[in-house]
């Protein structure tokens, strides 16, 4: 299944300057793992070292936002677009 991957402008240079990257995946956690093996500088930007999602990484799939303790079971199926957005905060 052929999911696609939606790089915000900050994480494009962790991409190789791609605005999207192309994954095959089942789930969101499936899209992570490939990620690892291609472009790990990106993969770390989203996952920590225990592969879970860093807490000011906010994932969408297909517009809802994936959270919550099975946010990485997500299921996706062909054709399904994953954004990534960095949280922003401040004061």
């Amino acid at each position: 299944m052929s999911v696609t991957l939606l790089v915000p402008a900050a994480l494009r240079h962790c991409a190789g300057g791609s605005r999207e990257v192309s994954v095959e995946a089942a789930t969101l956690g499936g899209v992570f793992d490939e990620l690892a093996e291609r472009l790990p500088m990106l993969e770390r930007r989203l996952r920590d070292e225990r592969g879970s999602l860093r807490p000011h990484v906010l994932v969408f799939v297909d517009g809802v936002m994936a959270r919550g303790a099975e946010e990485l079971d997500t299921p996706v199926r062909d054709g399904t677009e994953v954004y990534i957005a960095p949280a922003v905060s401040g004061g």
